[in-house]
């Protein structure tokens, strides 16, 4: 059994390599159960574990445990911790621990940037990232495989963290600026991307222009929410997995406003990656990716890490 750290973890989901397996991944299909979800409270502090597995034809079965803590940036840690475990689907064999934190973030930056690959407008350049934290540090990488990127904007509710990541950004080669104020992020960007746990609306309809792709990546919880209802009237709604009509704040939040019914919705990841239903249709059109998180995600990038390991064991040996 493979013991596969969180650098080899992290070199094997270039966004390159990930992006294409993971279109592939939802065009084949894989059983992927509902996942459990477990409310915690330990001396007066709360969180949410949930537990998410999935199994495929081609002979993987995996489990991730991930447990979210949304007060944690406030005591500078990350709100996410997931550890997952690869086995042979064929005859359960154990064949790596997989750096779960690592297969996370990169699948869910990779999934919102092949989201945006089907919604957004092709001359798309302009980003905005709400949010600083592990997941929203990928997405401007994970879109500019996608999209021809030239300027980042990022706001977080704590300045710091915002200026932080326009930091890093500015050392990996991006021009990306931390902004004061969400609304001026949002009405110059072209996609914007939400990465954040909030309960409250963070994007307001007027701030999205005509053209606008919205990324709501985050919350996964029916408490939590990025995005007011009216964003979602009018808008052409697409999500990752069915789930998300089920968990997802913002979606019942607009459903209750009657902003948007559940037919309304346009069509999931693997509808789209098997061409079943259409993408974007028109530059002016607004659109929306809900993305709440699927198994067959992590399923497929902790595939490609002990594939990945796999080579570089074989090439030592050699």
């Amino acid at each position: 059994m493979l013991l596969i750290d969180t650098e080899q973890t992290r070199s094997a989901l270039s966004f390159d390599v990930l992006i294409p397996a993971l279109r592939t991944a939802f065009q084949q299909g894989a059983t992927v159960p509902l996942r459990h979800t477990h409310a915690v409270a330990s001396g007066g502090d709360h969180g949410t574990m949930l537990i998410m597995p999935a199994w495929n034809e081609q002979g993987y079965l995996g489990v991730k445990v991930i447990n979210i803590y949304p007060e944690n940036g406030a005591r500078g840690l990350p709100g996410l911790h997931a550890i997952y475990t690869l086995y042979s689907a064929r005859t359960g064999v154990p064949l790596a621990h997989v750096d779960g934190d690592v297969v996370t973030v990169h699948r869910t930056a990779g999934a919102a940037a092949l989201g945006a690959d089907y919604l957004a407008r092709r001359d798309a350049r302009v980003l905005a990232i709400v949010g600083s934290g592990r997941i929203a540090g990928l997405v401007a990488q994970a879109m500019r495989a996608v999209r021809p990127i030239e300027r980042v904007l990022v706001w977080n509710v704590r300045p710091a963290g915002a200026q932080a990541l326009a930091a890093r950004l500015r050392e990996a080669g991006m021009d990306a600026v931390a902004v004061e104020d969400a609304r001026e992020a949002v009405e110059q960007a072209d996609i914007v991307s939400c990465a954040t746990l909030s309960t409250e609306p963070l994007i307001q309809v007027a701030w999205l222009r005509p053209g606008t792709h919205l990324d709501l990546i985050g919350s996964f919880k029916p408490d939590m929410v990025e995005a007011h209802p009216d964003c979602f009237r009018g808008a052409s709604v697409y999500v990752d997995t069915d789930e998300a009509a089920a968990k997802a704040g913002d979606l019942l939040q607009a459903f209750e406003a009657g902003a948007l019914a559940r037919g309304d919705i346009r069509g999931d990841l693997q509808a789209l990656a098997r061409g079943t239903v259409a993408g974007r249709r028109r530059d002016d059109e607004i659109t929306i990716f809900k993305a709440v998180g699927s198994a067959l995600e992590d399923l497929t990038a902790a595939a490609l890490a002990y594939e990945s390991a796999g080579r570089a064991e074989a090439k030592r040996k050699d």
